[in-house]
């Protein structure tokens, strides 16, 4: 694999993650009460426990984005 395969990868990678991201971010907050409400029942959550889950996993797949798409990418495409 040449280093142009591997930033290119990693761009794609970049992206895509984000757009899953995105897409998981407004899905819970315009279908907060029906998501809520389903979550609540299969786990037996409290709507505030449901909540500050959500915003855990949100915040540590940005994270993981970040760290292992994005930094790479970019050390890659601006040292090249």
């Amino acid at each position: 694999m040449t280093l142009e395969t591997l930033t290119t990868f990693l761009g794609w990678s970049t992206l895509i993650n984000t757009g899953f991201l995105l897409l998981a971010t407004i899905a819970l907050v315009m279908f907060k009460d029906s998501i809520t409400t389903l979550h609540g029942s299969l786990f037996g959550l409290d709507p505030d426990d449901l909540k500050r889950a959500y915003f855990q996993y949100l915040a540590q797949y940005k994270i993981v984005i970040v760290v292992f798409n994005m930094v790479p990418y970019l050390v890659l495409r601006f040292c090249l």
